[in-house]
Formats: structure tokens, sequence, C-alpha cells
């Protein structure tokens, strides 16, 4: 009697399992036939209605050529320089400061930072210091942007940044450049933190040459010594009574040489607070040209469009549901 039970209770599990996957596949078969449904009528609703759909491009166009004629033109250019002294995110935060003063069009504090006239501020509209990223880890800058700390592919360049500015006259550039590094360098704390570097690098490299003075003056006793044990004695053979160790202090010699072409380059090509890699360019073109506008106008004016069109469509039901609640 139990065994009759419990191969009754399998079979109903088995017979639920089965209900269930297939009320799955219909589940499934109903939602991929309504998107296809709704894909459908999509495509013939928007060939019905080619007609306003097209008028409202060509008048996002229109719109974005008409913008383009009367909004003053501004430009963009990068500056990326090389952080010798302080934190690099420290300099960017301090950068920014700038950036926030430009967001609340504070010409006057633009001007007392970079020490320019009103006439040169008004043409600043942003600057704003960036991050440069490293793509795929390879030590070659790809591209600018906010960090994002989950990202473990891409990792943050920690020797340079990017100021990108946005300015209304492309001639401005080479005074701006100049009064943005004179405001870095015009900050004490990077100040100190450079002079100390300085000074460690001076210490290291008086150390290094010390110590290289040291290696050679042994390389020499170590040679007079090997030359002498390999002398004939009592017109014999030469006769070996240790093995060579000259090779070795030139291995140790070369390594500190090295070291000592670092920071003689560290020295003289990096002794200010910050090194310019990449001046300002003068842009060719401006930045709010076309294509500026029109990313914005047409995409704007067509979904417009696509709404009144179906809420034209549809007004029928749309009242009904008003009526309804």
């Amino acid at each position: 009697m139990s065994d009759t039970v419990n191969n009754k209770n399998v079979k109903d599990d088995e017979i639920d399992l089965l209900d269930l996957f297939r009320r799955m596949g219909r589940g499934l078969g109903n939602m991929f036939r309504a998107i296809g449904k709704g894909i459908l009528i999509s495509i013939v609703f928007l060939f019905r209605n080619w007609l306003p759909l097209g008028i409202s491009i060509i008048a996002g166009v229109g719109l974005s050529f008409l913008m383009k004629t009367t909004a003053d033109p501004f430009y963009t250019s990068d500056l990326v320089l090389r952080n010798n002294a302080a934190q690099i995110s420290d300099m960017i935060t301090y950068l920014n400061r700038l950036h926030k003063c430009c967001q609340e069009l504070n010409s006057k504090a633009i001007s007392e930072a970079l020490s320019l006239d009103k006439t040169t501020t008004d043409n600043v509209m942003d600057i704003r210091a960036n991050w440069i990223i490293d793509r795929n880890r390879d030590g070659i800058p790809d591209y600018t942007d906010k960090y994002n700390v989950y990202d473990t592919v891409n990792i943050m360049m920690r020797d340079r940044f990017n100021i990108r500015v946005k300015i209304k006259e492309s001639q401005e550039l080479a005074n701006l450049r100049n009064s943005i590094i004179s405001y870095i360098n015009s900050d004490s704390l990077f100040q100190q933190r450079n002079r100390v570097r300085l000074r460690h690098n001076t210490e290291m490299l008086a150390r290094i040459e010390y110590d290289i003075e040291q290696l050679d003056s042994l390389q020499k006793v170590k040679y007079f010594e090997e030359t002498r044990a390999r002398q004939p004695r009592d017109g014999g053979q030469m006769i070996f009574l240790q093995e060579q160790r000259t090779q070795l202090v030139y291995q140790d010699i070369h390594t500190l040489l090295r070291s000592k072409q670092s920071l003689d380059t560290e020295m003289q090509l990096y002794n200010d607070i910050v090194t310019v890699l990449s001046d300002f360019s003068v842009p060719a073109e401006r930045e709010n040209g076309l294509m500026y506008y029109a990313k914005v106008y047409v995409p704007l004016l067509f979904i417009f469009t696509l709404l009144v069109l179906v809420i034209i469509h549809w007004k029928h039901k749309i009242k009904e549901v008003f009526q309804k609640y």
C-alpha cells in the first residue's frame, strides 16, 4: 500500500514539473510574440508617419544651424602636465577650484587666482583638471575622464594629468597656460614638497657618486690582486689562486650609473613642481559647430513629434482611460 502511494506521489511530482515547464514555455512564447508584434507595429507606424517625422529631422537641423549662427563660438584645448612634487589627487583638487569659480561665473576670483585682467578672464568659460586613464595598463595615455574605483582594467596615471579649458578666443591660450602654471607654483605646500624632493635627490646623487668612486677603487685593487695571482712563479706554469671577481663589480657599477643618470634626468628636466608634456594646441574648428547642436535638437524634436503622433493615434483609448479612472 505504501509503495503504491509513493509511486503516485512521484508521478504527481513529474506531472507538476512537466506542467510547470509547459507554462514557462507558453509564457516565453507569448512574450517573444508580443515583442515581435510590438516591433512590427512600431515599424509600420514609423513608415506611415514618415512625412512628419522627416520634417521634424529637417527642423532639428535647421534649428541647429540657427543656433550655430547666432551663438558665440567657443573652443576647447588640452594641456598635459607632469606632476613632479605633489600628490596628483591634491593637484587636481587644487586646480578644480578654478572649475568651481567658472561654474559660479565668478570672474573676479578667476582673475585674482590667475593674475589676469578682466577682459581675458571674461573669455574663459571653464577650466577643469582630469585624470589621465591608461587603458589595459600599457603605460600609454588613452583618454581623460573621471576615474571609476571599480574599474580593474584601466588605471589612473600617477605621473601626469590633463587640464581642459573652454575659451571664447583661442589666441588667449598661451597667456592662460602661463597663468595656470604660475597658479600651481604659487601654492606654498607644493613649493615645500618640491624643495624636499630636490634636496633628497641631491643627497641621493651625492651618495651614488661616492659609491661609484668606492667601487671603482675596489675594482682597481681586485684587478691588481687577480693579476698578481696569475703571475707564474719560478719560471713555472701560471697558478690561479682565486676566482676572478672583477665582473661582479662591473655589474654593481653599471646599476649605480643607471640610477645616477635617472636622477640627473629628474633634476635637469623635472626640477619644477609641474612640467609641460603637451601644450595647448590652437583648435582648427569651434567646439559648438553644427553637430554640437544637432546632437541635441534633432533627437529632441524627433521624440517630441513621435509622442504627439502617438497621442493623436491613440487619443480615443487615452480618453477612455481618463474617463474610466
